[in-house]
């Protein structure tokens, strides 16, 4: 056997066995004007007869002659450096990136560094060159180079979950996207769903392929057949508690269940995409009719069968944690759920009523309170003393408006301005409707007697420097407020009040001392929301006399009005999203003086107008002649101020 191996290590030329002395190097050939076709493969030189010497060789070339890797990929690239140095991240951010591995093994480094804040599109393209693949950017006002029977055939659920989109055919090769270039098992998968035995593999953006899914087929509502549907609908159809009820499940997952089911995803779904903020679900003596508030109009969205109000109402409780048995009294619940990729919370509220239950769900979406003050609509003078307002050390700042203004989001929107990073911010709110990084949100409970009074209170002791309350609702909340003010610190609260003179009033009539709210109150924001015109099929047109003359009395003088004349994107209204017309009232000494007599609504608002405030109305024909809104719209929403 071990004649057999060192005959074996012989034929490799990688030595010989310990046990045999070395034999004496063989004389070197003499140069005979043939080719030597020793290193051929071929054996001995045919041409001399003589047969070489086995060269001695190290392990590592003998290794070599099996497979020797392109020149240039001896030496592995780090992807982090190599985006370092194409100018995507900088130091901080590659740093950043390695202590999460660190902290995670197993998550690939690209994605670490787009969390760190590297450019997306700047790892992905280094990505791609280091993997040998090309890279793609896709354009999202146009669909060409995406096939759209290619992502139904994959699957838009697939595509999203997997982040890859197959783009196009050339020749026999379909052209995938991808956002991970290592994957070969989920080429191997997109082969297989697909039928075809090869593929061409490009690089994509993630944000890329999530946002071409959504627009060629991230809705699957879409196909659903509402006949049909509605068809498979009885009278006593029982609504099932499944696992996907859980707070966070996902509704497109569940389009193949049971048709209640799928009818619900499909109102939630579709209201999302009309960019509703609420959802009244109301029945009638034989009828049944589905509403959306869209730019704050209520607009009937759906007619559905009475007799699916009864399986609607409980499926809805089921999600909601509700008692489907208790059909007498108010009940309120929270919906977690994600929506063609967006988490987002439903606030269910249910109403008895003689014809039935009326449900009402509110629809807080995120991105909806990411507007920053300066999307707003404030004026530049009205923003630069706002964010002055903000920045005071102590004293309380009100909001004002009916409910469904603006307020939460104009309040949020300044916490955001604020430094959280050395600042104690704290909130009391009554519901929590979004979850702020940073800051200490505390729920009331009445119930177990933690109110807002209560709250507050004890926040107090917990070394705050801005304190948000959801609401100033009774004198003992209102009192703690003004002596949070006059201690040293920050209040923001809403009031529900017409305008911003009668915030003054009102809190005199809850019980405060005159002089308590001349020493404590800021400043208070009156605001209302009115529709935009649609940018897209809003046209210049000429003032008719008998409106240039109102306009003239306010002090507006346009030659032309923006409106809207109707186009798909605005459903045929003429306007398209909203903004804010706002009032706001600085106190000086001089109304802090007045405002310890007690005036009356009436001549407050007087003395307010002549120091300088500027009301609702005359900001809204502001954006009247700046072309945003129109004259209905300012009338709609401001009438009961003047």
């Amino acid at each position: 056997m071990s004649n057999r191996f060192d005959e074996l290590m012989q034929d490799l030329g990688i030595g010989k066995s310990v046990d045999q002395d070395p034999e004496p190097p063989a004389p070197p050939r003499q140069p005979t004007g043939r080719p030597d076709l020793s290193g051929s493969g071929l054996g001995p030189d045919v041409h001399s007869g003589v047969v070489p010497a086995p060269a001695v060789v190290r392990p590592d070339d003998a290794l070599s002659e099996l497979w020797t890797p392109p020149d240039g990929a001896r030496d592995v690239v780090d992807l982090p450096s190599a985006v370092l140095e194409a100018g995507s991240a900088t130091p901080e951010q590659v740093a950043a990136a390695r202590r999460m591995a660190d902290q995670s093994p197993g998550r690939p480094i690209r994605r670490l560094l787009i969390e760190a804040g590297a450019d997306e599109a700047g790892v992905q393209q280094v990505a791609a060159r280091l993997a040998g693949l090309a890279f793609e950017r896709l354009e999202h006002s146009r669909a060409e180079g995406r096939d759209a029977g290619l992502i139904a055939r994959l699957g838009a659920d697939f595509c999203r979950d997997h982040h890859v989109l197959p783009l196009r055919t050339e020749g026999s090769r379909i052209v995938v996207g991808t956002t991970d270039p290592d994957d070969l098992f989920l080429m191997e998968d997109i082969k297989r769903r697909l039928g075809v035995a090869v593929l061409k593999q490009v690089v994509l953006v993630p944000s890329d392929i999530r946002r071409a899914v959504d627009a060629l087929g991230g809705h699957p509502d879409a196909s659903i057949d509402l006949s049909d549907l509605l068809a498979d609908v009885e009278e006593d159809d029982e609504v099932e508690v499944r696992g996907g009820d859980e707070p966070g499940a996902d509704l497109e997952a569940e389009a193949d269940s049971s048709p209640v089911v799928r009818y619900v995803n499909h109102v939630i779904q579709t209201a999302v995409r009309d960019g509703a903020s609420d959802i009244h679900i109301e029945p009638g003596e034989s009828t049944l009719r589905i509403r959306f508030r869209i730019d704050g109009i209520l607009v009937e969205a759906m007619s559905p069968p009475r007799k699916m109000h009864g399986a609607l109402t409980s499926r809805i409780k089921i999600m909601s944690n509700l008692d489907i048995a208790e059909r007498r009294l108010p009940q309120d619940g929270r919906i977690s759920v994600t929506v063609a990729g967006r988490r987002m919370d439903l606030r269910v509220s249910t109403i008895p009523t003689p014809s039935g239950e009326k449900t009402v769900m509110r629809i807080l979406d995120t991105r909806s309170i990411e507007v920053t003050l300066d999307e707003l609509g404030f004026t530049e003078d009205a923003l630069t003393t706002w964010q002055k307002q903000i920045s005071q050390p102590h004293g309380i700042i009100l909001v004002t408006g009916p409910t469904g203004s603006g307020k939460t989001t104009t309040l949020y929107a300044s916490i955001r301005r604020m430094d959280v990073r050395r600042l104690n911010i704290s909130t009391v709110e009554d519901p929590i409707e979004y979850h702020l990084e940073g800051i200490t949100q505390i729920q009331t409970h009445d119930v177990i007697g933690l109110g807002f009074a209560t709250a507050l209170k004890s926040l107090l002791r917990q070394d705050p420097d801005v304190i948000l309350l959801g609401e100033v609702r009774d004198l003992d909340t209102a009192n703690t407020a003004v002596q949070a003010a006059l201690t040293g610190h920050l209040v923001l609260s809403t009031l529900h009040t017409n305008d911003a003179p009668s915030s003054v009033t009102r809190l005199i009539n809850i019980g405060i001392e005159p002089f308590l709210v001349g020493a404590a109150l800021n400043s208070v924001l009156a605001q209302r929301l009115v529709r935009r015109t649609c940018p897209e099929c809003s046209r210049p047109e000429s003032v008719p006399e008998e409106l240039a003359g109102f306009l003239r009395v306010h002090g507006v003088h346009p030659d032309t009005v923006r409106r809207g004349g109707g186009c798909p994107r605005c459903r045929e209204t003429g306007y398209s999203g909203r903004c804010g017309i706002y009032e706001l009232l600085v106190l000086d000494d001089f109304l802090r003086d007045r405002i310890a007599s007690s005036p009356n609504v009436t001549e407050f608002r007087r003395l307010c107008i002549e120091r300088g405030m500027s009301s609702l109305r005359d900001d809204g024909f502001a954006k009247i002649e700046l072309g945003m809104t129109s004259v209905e719209e300012v009338l709609r929403v401001t009438d009961s101020t003047i």
